[in-house]
């Protein structure tokens, strides 16, 4: 690996206790017992992409699922079996055919067929989508080495282990009116991004966790919701429309059938959490999705938030926060106009020569 402070290309012995031979500085993540396979040079990349060179502000989370995208995309499973396998079939048919004992051949042909069997398995991507590093234990295997070795979180990556996001959080900017509308969702991680790129404040958004906090926000406007792209959101948006008659309910995340069509787009699965027979028939029954749409989403298959582009989501939300209010700051603003929502100032002065 390359020492992330002097550049010098550094063999295993060359960096015992992850500190270079050459500075005697200490780093991070070395890829040989890090299970993501990181370093620290490749940590900074991803972060400064990510950041938009320091121009947005991310949460642990989406860093979590930018460094694990190789491993998601590629499938792991049978991973240093499958060559094993070849290479002790054939040098077991090679051996029977030296010693001339054709029962050895059996041998042979099992441990052929074993390696064909990973390497079909593998093809057709078994193993793969399951992170290798789960979202909870990132901040202990990475960012505390992290932490540890620097003293603080990469550049650019907010420090959110002691924020605590209650519900129907009022996030409107200085000066409005009032609350424009309110947003529903569910990740902690995803709203403490969007408060921190004032996305919520400069929409006059209160965020909520569920359509029933919606009711303690004074506030009629528009609900907009944000979740994972997964079996669960479709059924989610349902309820909160069920439960909230009469508002304005928009989805906020980005369709299923757009990411999918996205090369670069990775989804990742949880065997933990498919959805039961009960849901897919509920899912079946919207109408909205395709037989191979509900097949995926039915495999515990999901997009992630935190697994979008940050610059994307914040441009997404962005966009359709400003198209949903905009009908609200518009009322608004007449209201101000005709002295409504502005209370009067204190008197001045009378006119020269008055009482």
């Amino acid at each position: 690996m390359i020492c992330p402070h002097c550049e010098q290309n550094l063999l295993r012995k060359q960096r015992t206790g992850n500190r270079c031979s050459f500075c005697k500085r200490d780093y991070a993540l070395d890829p040989k017992t890090n299970p993501l396979g990181l370093n620290d040079l490749r940590v900074r990349r991803v972060t400064a992409a990510l950041t938009d060179g320091g121009r947005i502000r991310i949460v642990p989370e989406q860093l979590w699922y930018a460094l694990s995208r190789k491993r998601l995309r590629d499938s792991e499973f049978g991973q240093g079996c499958l060559g094993g396998a070849f290479a002790l079939g054939a040098f077991v048919a090679f051996v029977s055919f030296v010693a001339e004992a054709p029962v050895l051949l059996l041998a042979s042909a099992a441990l052929l067929l074993v390696g064909s069997g990973i390497a079909v398995a593998r093809a057709v991507g078994v193993g793969a989508g399951v992170p290798r590093v789960s979202r909870e234990d990132f901040a202990a295997q990475v960012l505390g080495a992290w932490r540890r070795t620097y003293g603080s979180l990469p550049p650019g990556v907010l420090d959110t282990s002691g924020s605590t996001h209650g519900p129907a959080v009022p996030a409107v900017a200085p000066g409005a009116a009032g609350t424009a509308g309110v947003l529903i969702c569910r990740d902690r991680a995803v709203v403490a991004f969007l408060d921190a790129a004032g996305l919520l404040a400069r929409h006059g958004l209160a965020s909520a966790r569920s359509p029933e906090e919606v009711r303690a926000v004074p506030s009629s406007g528009p609900v907009l919701v944000l979740h994972d792209v997964d079996a669960e959101r479709e059924l989610f948006v349902r309820r909160v429309r069920e439960t909230l008659p009469g508002r304005t309910v928009v989805d906020a995340a980005p369709p299923l059938r757009t990411l999918r069509a996205r090369p670069n787009a990775v989804p990742y699965r949880d065997p933990g959490r498919k959805p039961d027979a009960e849901a897919m028939r509920l899912l079946s029954g919207l109408g909205t999705l395709t037989p191979e749409e509900l097949k995926w989403l039915g495999k515990g298959w999901r997009y992630p938030l935190v697994g979008l582009s940050p610059a994307r989501l914040l441009a997404v939300v962005d966009r359709v926060a400003g198209q949903v209010t905009r009908r609200v700051d518009e009322d608004r603003r007449r209201a101000a106009a005709l002295g409504f929502l502005t209370w009067p100032g204190p008197a001045g002065p009378g006119p020269v020569g008055g009482p």
